[in-house]
């Protein structure tokens, strides 16, 4: 006979192998539920892991209906062979529980209508996470998604990312899977200096005028987004980052976008010490419908329509090309003029936010970027890097007054 609710209590250091386990109503664990490699396991109703139980997934975890974890969800240490796949059968499915669940890799495909996935719950994702069908919303039930130390996501598109707060854990660059009304709409980050640093973000599809006036800004920012607009704030360590904003002709005023002689689209930042909207600088690449830019603060970011700098000519020339074969001729990074501003740094970032140098005092001699990655904290030391667009950020000392210079570098 089959009852409505199963409950699964095992004692000592038992396990539980199932090939498949069906209840008409609900699943409910309150003890050691154990899913070997190479073991699946489905729930067709509702999963309920009760505060005593312990659910250790190194198989396959099918869930149909809705999970709650008042308890612990994990997996073993070293395995890397668990997944969890949410796969609705009856609609929208509901991620809830007063405790975190660590997913090692967790798949999301749901085709019910939009969005599929209500998260009241925390997730840890510890390895990879499949954006396939279905929006996972956090913002309106309060749930947050955290990718830790070397997690990763795939397939995210406009039919499946997370609506509401991610947050990244480690020392690596991320895109964060973030979107809202409907469109993905992602944020990049550079590579945090310090594994225990994390950073959260999240996109509003909203005027952020009422929150933060328009009104209230640095007089060289002429206009700003009244469409949408990202929060990014630092939650723990004290890592700078640089920050790529993407925008859409779907989201973004087109009056933002359009080239206009003498000004710029920026990244603009609501600066709350002095509430007002800052200017944060950002090169544009127009094919890639991006905006990067090293910023100085966190918290609420558009984009910003901004009058050009008129900078006082330093003699600094930046030639942003170098084909680092051994001919003499373009060989490194040349900054001509930099020898009369000894006191600059230089950053180089790849195209997925990761440092490949740094250096202070940059003088195109003995302390030159001659294409390979070296200097503290860079990818892959000592090896020349492959062709590709890379992004720079010059920082230099003119007199009294500090001056920075960014843009695109083209290794080839």
């Amino acid at each position: 006979m089959m009852h409505n609710t199963t409950f699964i209590k095992l004692m000592g250091a038992c396990s539980v192998f199932l090939l498949a386990f069906r209840t008409s109503a609900q699943t409910v664990n309150t003890g050691e539920l154990v899913i070997t490699p190479g073991t699946q396991v489905s729930t067709l109703g509702d999963f309920d892991n009760r505060e005593s139980g312990d659910l250790i997934n190194d198989g396959e975890f099918f869930v149909y209906g809705n999970f709650n974890n008042d308890g612990l969800v994990s997996f073993t240490a070293g395995q890397a062979s668990g997944k969890t796949l949410f796969t609705g059968l009856y609609g929208v499915q509901s991620i809830s529980g007063l405790m975190p669940s660590d997913f090692f890799n967790v798949l999301f495909d749901n085709p019910a209508a939009q969005p599929s996935f209500n998260l009241s719950g925390d997730i840890n994702i510890y390895g990879k996470a499949g954006f396939k069908d279905g929006i996972v919303d956090g913002d309106a039930y309060g749930g947050l998604v955290t990718f830790q130390q070397g997690a990763s996501h795939k397939l995210v598109s406009d039919d499946s990312f997370v609506d509401g707060q991610v947050r990244k854990i480690g020392d690596e660059a991320f895109d964060y899977p973030v979107g809202d009304g409907g469109y993905y709409r992602r944020a990049s980050m550079s590579a945090p200096s310090d594994a225990s640093d994390h950073f959260t973000s999240q996109y509003i599809l909203e005027n952020s005028n009422t929150l933060y006036p328009h009104s209230a800004k640095e007089e060289d920012i002429e206009q700003i987004d009244n469409a949408e607009y990202w929060e990014i704030n630092r939650t723990n360590g004290a890592s700078g980052i640089v920050l790529t904003l993407t925008w859409n002709e779907d989201t973004t005023p087109s009056d933002m976008i359009r080239e206009e002689e003498g000004k710029s689209i920026r990244i603009v930042r609501w600066d709350a010490e002095n509430n007002r909207w800052k200017d944060e600088g950002g090169t544009v690449n127009r094919e890639e419908q991006t905006v990067t830019t090293a910023v100085s603060g966190y918290g609420i970011f558009t984009f910003g329509k901004v009058m050009d700098d008129e900078i006082p000519d330093s003699g600094l020339v930046v030639y942003n090309g170098i084909s680092p074969n051994g001919d003499g001729r373009n060989d490194f990074f040349f900054l001509k003029g930099i020898e009369n501003y000894p006191d600059n740094t230089v950053e180089i970032y790849n195209r997925w936010g990761v440092k490949v140098y740094e250096a202070k005092g940059y003088n195109n001699t003995n302390i030159r970027f001659d294409g390979y990655s070296h200097g503290r904290a860079t990818v892959n030391k000592g090896r020349l890097l492959p062709t590709g667009t890379y992004f720079y950020i010059l920082k230099y000392k003119d007199g009294n007054v500090m001056r920075d210079k960014s843009g695109y570098l083209y290794i080839n």
